[in-house]
């Protein structure tokens, strides 16, 4: 999503950045595991398939896609060694454009207008469940035939100070001014 290509949310432990085609062949690398295929309800993809949706994903108004990098180690360290995962946020509902469907909780969307999220987790991934209780999310349904549970937060002032007092550490900064000199190549 072009509102984010150079958005860097900066915290303690994680840093937020733009999902670019230098992060493909580690995503690709991690989305080979199974496990990690049947906890996202994920296909394999072929590298070059990856970078297509990551060219796709850049491109789309309605995807807004961040890689997790590990504060600790970046900046200092490529990139690449220092991803621990991604971040997704999908304005599809058309009938609501309030609500965003996000896969991880974050900070400084409301640039984008979001008052709620929604998160759709297999139902046998208890880990991830617990995750977004714990970040005030509640089961508003369930669905048998795809074996998901979708979780609801709507953000509400009581909500929203929450949030920010939990995400109180956290910069918005530039991607362009925060990548290292050999760093990211963007295409």
């Amino acid at each position: 999503m072009k509102i984010n290509q150079d958005t860097v949310l900066r915290g303690k432990k994680v840093t937020l950045v733009p999902y670019t085609a230098a992060h493909v062949p580690r995503y690709h690398e991690w989305m080979q595991s199974e496990e990690l295929q049947r906890l996202t309800a994920s296909e394999p993809l072929s590298l070059e398939q990856e970078y297509e949706m990551q060219r796709s994903w850049r491109d789309d108004a309605d995807k807004c896609t961040f890689i997790v990098l590990d504060s600790e180690l970046w900046p200092g360290q490529e990139e690449e060694n220092s991803m621990v995962g991604d971040v997704n946020l999908f304005l599809t509902n058309t009938e609501d454009p309030t609500v965003g469907e996000i896969e991880i909780m974050i900070a400084g969307v409301r640039k984008l207008g979001i008052t709620k999220f929604e998160a759709k987790i297999g139902q046998e991934n208890e880990a991830s469940i617990c995750m977004f209780k714990k970040l005030h999310f509640k089961e508003v349904a369930v669905n048998s035939i795809f074996q998901e549970v979708t979780l609801r937060l709507d953000v509400s002032d009581q909500e929203r100070q929450w949030l920010l007092e939990q995400t109180k550490h956290v910069e918005e900064k530039s991607y362009a001014e925060l990548k290292q000199p050999a760093g990211v190549q963007d295409s």
